[in-house]
C-alpha cells in the first residue's frame, strides 16, 4: 500500500509539474516571439567587454541599494528565494522518498538556515506590504496585482514551515535548536496520530508545491518577469557612453521611415527592456517632469509600450501571451491607449518642492482599454499610446536609467519617438522649430547672424582672444558653443574663463566666425538630418587646423564632441570641460585661488556632466582650492542631483504644465540656504537664475558659473584682501 501511495504520488507529482513547466514555456516562448517583431541588434557586441557592472547589480544589488531600506528588503528576498531553491527540492525529495533528503553536507546547519531564510522573508514581504498599503509611496502601485504576491510568498513560506513542522510530528523527532520554528509548531500537534500527522504533511506538502507551480506559470505573465528577463537586460547592457545616442543611417534608401513610429521600429533590446521593468517607480519618483506635473512617467512609458507590444504581438502572431487564457486571460491588461486630448495633471505640491502624485493620477486617468475604441492593430503608437506631451516633456537627464535596477534605457526610445516626429511628421512644438530652423539659417538657436559669434571678443579689454587663424601653433581650442557667443549671460562666464586661461598662460585659440553649433540640440530633439550636418562641418574645420585637445564650458557641447563626435571621423582629439581644465591649472599652480570669497557655495550638477559622463569632482575642487567658500550640498546633488530642466531641447520651449523643473531645482538649492548657487553650465546657469529671480530671492542668492568665482578669487574683484595659498 505504501508503495502504491507513493508511486502515486510521484506519477501526480511529475504530471502535475510537467504541465506547469510546459505552461510555462509556452507563456516565455510567445513573449520571446513578439520581440523578434523588433529591429534586430548585434548582442554580441553588448556581451563583450567587463563584467564587473553585471555582478554588482545583479548578486550586489548596487541600484536597489540607493534606496537602502527597500534595498536592504529585496536583498534579502532575492537571496533567500535562492536558499530556499535549495529548500524546496529537499522538501520535494522528503515528499517523494517518505523521509528521505538531499544528500548535503552539514545537513542539520542547512535545516537551521532554511527557516531562518523563510522567516526573514516574511518579514521582509510584511515590510514590502507596509511600505505599498501602509506607508504608501506613492512611486509603488497600489491594488491586487501587487498583492497577489504577497499573498503566493506568504503562503509558500508558511506551507514549508507546517510541512516541517508535520513531518517531525509524524516521524516522532524530539524539539531541535536546528529547526526551532518548526520544532515550535510540532509542539503544539504533538499528540496527533502519526498517520493523521503524515497525511497533514501531505497536504501542506501539495500545497506547496502547487503554490511554487503557480508562481512559476504566473511570472512570465507579471511583472515578475524581471526575475529572468533583468540579468539579461543588465548582461545586454550599453557598452558605449551614456551620452551617445545611436546614430541614424540616413543615406540608407531603402529606409521607409526614421526613428520609431511603430512599436515594431523599436530594438529588439528595446523590447526587452519592456518586460524587465519590475514596476518600481523609481524612475518616475526621481524625473523632473513627473515631480513638477508633467504627462511624462517614465514608468509608464516603459509599461504602456510592454503591453502595446504584447497585444499587437498576440495579434500578429496569432499566439496568446496568457496561459491558461482562461485563467489570465480574463484578468489581462489589454493594450491600452491614451486620448491625446485630454489635460494635463494639474500641480499639487502637496509634499514638498516635488510631487509625482498629479502625474501618477493622470496616467491611470487616461490609461482607457483599447478594445473600447480602435483594434490593437490600429492604434497609433504616437498619439493612441504615447501623446506627443509625453514625449516633448523629457529633459533627457537619465535620471531615470541611474535609478533603474534592472538597466531599462528610456532616453533612447524617447529620442526615437521624436525623431519619427521630426523626420517624419515634421511635428515640433512651435518654439523648438523656431529654435531649430535659426540653427539651421544661422547656427544658433536665436537666428542672430553667424558673423556675430565672435562679437564677445570686443568685451574684453586688453586680453587678446586669437583666434586659430591669427595663432595657428594654439595648444587648446576653445568651443565657445552657442550660449557662451551669443547669450549675454553667458557671455560673462565666456569673459571670466579666458582671463583665467590668460592668467594661466595657456595657448588657446577660438574658431571665431567658423564656427558651428554643436549640434546637440536638433539631436535631442529628434533632427538628426541637422545634427549630422553640423557634426561634419566642425569636424573638417578641427582638422583643418589640426586640433589635437578641445575646451568648452558648456556641458552638453561637452558631452556631444567627447562622445558622439568620434562616430563621425573625429579621432585622437582629447575634449575637457573648462572645470577640468581650471582644476588642473590650479594643481599645476598657474592659477593661485589668492584672494577671500566669503560666501556659503552649493553646487548644482550639470545632468551632462555628471551623470553622462562622471564628473562630479573637478568643479567641488575647484570651489573648494577658493579661500573663504563654504561649500553644502543639497538633499539631491551628485548621480542622483535633479535636472535644472533645459535638457533635451526644452531651454528653448516653454513649460506650461505643472510647476516649473527650475523652480522646483531653485528650491531644493535654497533648502540649505546658499549666498550662491554654483553650477557649471550656461543652461543650467540660466535656469537657477531664473528660479531666484521666480523666488524672487535674486538679491540674496546669486548664481555663478565655477569660472566667476574662481575669477572673483583670483583677481579680487569685490572680494576681500588677499591671504596666503595653501599648497595644493
Amino acid at each position: 500500500m505504501v508503495t502504491f501511495w507513493l508511486t502515486l504520488n510521484a506519477l501526480l507529482f511529475a504530471a502535475v509539474t510537467g504541465y506547469a513547466v510546459f505552461l510555462f514555456y509556452q507563456a516565455v516562448f510567445r513573449r520571446f516571439l513578439y520581440l523578434r517583431l523588433g529591429r534586430p541588434i548585434d548582442f554580441r557586441a553588448r556581451r563583450e567587454g567587463a563584467q564587473g557592472e553585471f555582478w554588482s547589480q545583479v548578486f550586489g544589488q548596487k541600484k536597489l541599494l540607493k534606496d537602502r531600506k527597500s534595498g536592504l528588503m529585496h536583498l534579502v528576498l532575492f537571496y533567500g528565494f535562492i536558499v530556499l531553491q535549495f529548500g524546496a527540492i529537499d522538501l520535494i525529495v522528503k515528499g517523494l522518498s517518505r523521509g528521505g533528503h538531499l544528500p548535503l553536507p552539514a545537513y542539520e546547519m542547512f535545516g537551521w538556515f532554511q527557516e531562518f531564510t523563510a522567516l526573514a522573508i516574511l518579514l521582509a514581504m510584511g515590510y514590502a506590504a507596509y511600505r505599498r498599503y501602509i506607508e504608501k509611496l506613492p512611486r509603488l502601485k497600489k491594488g491586487w496585482k501587487p498583492g497577489i504576491v504577497v499573498i503566493f510568498i506568504y503562503s509558500l513560506m508558511v506551507s514549508v514551515l507546517l510541512s516541517l513542522a508535520f513531518e517531525r510530528v509524524g516521524m516522532g523527532l524530539e524539539f531541535s535548536w536546528y529547526a526551532p520554528v518548526s520544532s515550535a509548531i510540532a509542539a503544539v500537534f504533538a499528540g496527533l496520530p502519526s498517520t493523521v500527522a503524515e497525511a497533514v504533511f501531505y497536504v501542506f506538502w501539495w500545497l506547496h508545491l502547487l503554490i511554487l507551480l503557480s508562481f512559476l506559470v504566473y511570472v512570465p505573465q507579471s511583472k515578475h518577469f524581471h526575475l529572468i528577463t533583468a540579468p539579461i537586460n543588465i548582461w545586454l547592457r550599453r557598452r558605449e557612453p551614456h551620452g551617445r545616442l545611436q546614430s541614424l543611417n540616413l543615406e540608407d534608401e531603402e529606409a521607409e521611415s526614421f526613428g520609431v513610429g511603430n512599436i515594431e521600429d523599436f530594438t529588439q533590446k528595446q523590447m526587452l527592456d519592456f518586460y524587465a521593468c519590475v514596476e518600481c517607480g523609481r524612475c518616475t519618483n526621481v524625473c523632473p517632469a513627473a515631480s513638477t506635473g508633467k504627462t511624462l512617467s517614465p514608468m509608464h512609458l516603459i509599461t504602456k509600450l510592454r503591453d502595446h507590444l504584447t497585444e499587437k504581438g498576440a495579434a500578429v502572431t496569432g499566439k496568446s501571451p496568457w496561459v491558461p487564457a482562461n485563467v489570465f486571460g480574463s484578468a489581462s491588461v489589454h493594450a491600452l491607449a491614451v486620448c491625446a486630448g485630454d489635460a494635463a495633471p494639474a500641480w499639487g505640491d502637496a509634499s514638498g518642492v516635488t510631487d509625482i502624485r498629479p502625474t501618477l493620477d493622470w496616467q491611470k486617468a487616461t490609461w482607457q482599454v483599447a478594445a473600447q475604441g480602435k483594434a490593437v492593430t490600429d492604434l497609433e503608437l504616437i498619439g493612441d499610446v504615447m501623446t506627443e506631451e509625453e514625449i516633448w516633456a523629457c529633459t533627457t537627464c537619465r535620471n531615470c536609467e541611474d535609478q533603474c535596477p534592472v538597466g531599462n534605457e528610456h532616453v533612447d526610445k524617447i529620442v526615437d519617438l521624436r525623431r519619427h516626429l521630426v523626420l517624419m511628421q515634421g511635428s515640433v512644438p512651435a518654439e523648438g522649430q523656431r529654435a531649430m530652423q535659426n540653427i539651421e539659417r544661422q547656427s544658433n538657436p536665436w537666428g542672430i547672424s553667424r558673423n556675430d559669434r565672435a562679437a564677445w571678443t570686443g568685451e574684453l579689454e586688453g586680453i587678446p582672444v586669437p583666434t586659430v587663424k591669427d595663432n595657428p601653433a594654439f595648444d587648446i581650442l576653445f568651443f565657445v558653443g552657442s550660449m557662451g557667443s551669443y547669450d549675454l549671460r553667458s557671455r560673462k562666464i565666456t569673459r571670466a574663463f579666458v582671463r583665467l586661461l590668460n592668467e594661466a598662460g595657456v595657448n588657446f585659440a577660438i574658431l571665431g566666425n567658423e564656427e558651428r553649433n554643436s549640434g546637440d540640440t536638433p539631436r535631442r530633439m529628434g533632427n538628426e538630418l541637422l545634427f549630422q550636418q553640423l557634426c561634419l562641418e566642425n569636424i573638417a574645420t578641427f582638422q583643418r587646423y589640426g586640433v589635437r585637445k578641445i575646451v568648452t564650458a558648456c556641458p552638453h557641447t561637452f558631452n556631444t564632441l567627447k562622445n558622439e563626435y568620434p562616430e563621425f571621423g573625429l579621432e585622437e582629439v582629447e575634449v575637457l570641460h573648462h572645470t577640468q581644465l581650471l582644476e588642473q591649472l590650479i594643481r599645476e599652480g598657474r592659477l593661485k585661488p589668492s584672494y577671500r570669497v566669503n560666501e556659503v557655495v552649493t553646487y548644482h550638477d550639470s545632468c551632462y556632466l555628471g551623470r553622462y559622463n562622471g564628473v562630479y569632482d573637478a568643479p567641488r575642487e575647484v570651489l573648494r582650492a577658493v579661500p573663504g567658500v563654504e561649500l553644502v550640498e543639497m538633499a539631491r546633488s551628485r548621480e542622483n542631483g535633479m535636472c535644472c530642466g533645459a535638457g533635451g531641447g526644452l531651454m528653448w520651449m516653454e513649460e506650461s504644465d505643472g510647476k516649473r523643473i527650475n523652480l522646483a531645482r531653485t528650491e531644493q538649492a535654497l533648502e540649505v540656504r546658499p549666498s550662491i548657487i554654483s553650477s557649471a553650465c550656461p543652461y543650467c546657469l540660466t535656469m537657477l537664475e531664473d528660479g531666484t529671480k521666480l523666488k524672487e530671492v535674486d538679491d540674496q542668492v546669486k548664481a555663478l558659473d565655477i569660472a566667476e568665482i574662481l575669477e572673483l578669487s583670483v583677481f579680487g574683484e569685490q572680494a576681500n584682501e588677499p591671504v596666503p595659498v595653501l599648497s595644493q
